[in-house]
């Protein structure tokens, strides 16, 4: 009965993406002009920081192509969240409890987290992904990277990972504005801003920044541990050797606790009366 539900909601899902993407591609110019202004953006964000790196050579001992992993990593996974989980962005998600819509949705006998997944599909943010891509292929042709097959094997577990964990705070957020029906600025800062702090080496960060990073919200074991690991740099911040491979753990345990959260307020959501 329980596999039978999930069937009928990923097909629902299905249906739902598919207008999602009929809708965005029907006038191709628009889209491909749209596709490129957001790749676009990416490359001024770091032709930026190659610019400042070509004056200062490193930062705290991280050369730009070493800064390339971190940040290539951070975009291809933020963006390619933000693309499938953008129905819980926030701001947007707020609007729609706001307006009433939301409620139009719990009337329909359709599991509801895969109604509002499926509601908006950013295809856009394509041209991000794809320049994320880009960087990181750069970092990795300078990087001179020894790849064992552990190594080969967790770096697609990483960027899983960090889907994963931006999506929970994406589901947080959206779920947050049940309650206070506009979003609230710091998820803001823990989403956009926390995947702007995890493109940079977390040794930059004064120490109260990165007490946060690492234990309220542990971002830091979702890259920087990571590119720690694959770039065979030292740990500065000594902590266990096995530091560098909790990332699944860290972004699947913030994916399911975003899910109970956003089940309770599901059982406890009231409507605006919009």
């Amino acid at each position: 009965m329980r596999h039978s539900k999930v069937s009928h909601s990923l097909d629902i899902y299905r249906r739902l993406i598919g207008i999602q993407l009929r809708s965005q591609l029907q006038y191709r110019a628009s889209f491909a002009l749209d596709l490129i202004m957001t790749a676009l953006t990416v490359v001024v964000e770091f032709g930026a920081i190659a610019l400042v790196m070509q004056r200062f050579d490193n930062i705290q001992g991280w050369q730009l192509p070493e800064i390339a992993f971190l940040y290539g990593l951070v975009e291809i996974a933020f963006n390619f969240m933000d693309m499938l989980f953008s129905g819980f962005d926030p701001p947007r998600f707020g609007l729609t409890v706001r307006q009433g819509t939301f409620d139009q949705l719990l009337l329909r006998p359709v599991n509801i987290t895969a109604q509002v997944m499926g509601s908006r599909l950013v295809i856009r943010r394509l041209g991000r992904v794809a320049f994320g891509i880009a960087i990181f292929a750069y970092a990795l042709s300078l990087n001179d990277i020894v790849w064992t097959m552990p190594k080969l094997l967790y770096l697609p577990v990483v960027v899983i990972s960090l889907i994963a964990f931006f999506g929970g705070l994406f589901i947080i957020g959206g779920t947050i504005t049940f309650w206070t029906v506009d979003s609230i600025e710091v998820l803001n800062m823990l989403t956009y801003g926390g995947g702007f702090t995890m493109s940079y080496p977390m040794t930059i960060y004064p120490n109260w920044l990165r007490r946060f990073f690492t234990y309220i919200v542990p971002a830091v074991f979702l890259n920087f541990y990571p590119a720690l690991y694959f770039l065979d740099k030292p740990d500065p911040f000594d902590f266990p050797a096995f530091a560098p491979f909790v990332a699944p753990l860290v972004g699947f345990a913030m994916l399911w606790l975003s899910l109970r959260i956003w089940r309770f307020g599901i059982q406890h959501y009231q409507s605006t009366g919009s």
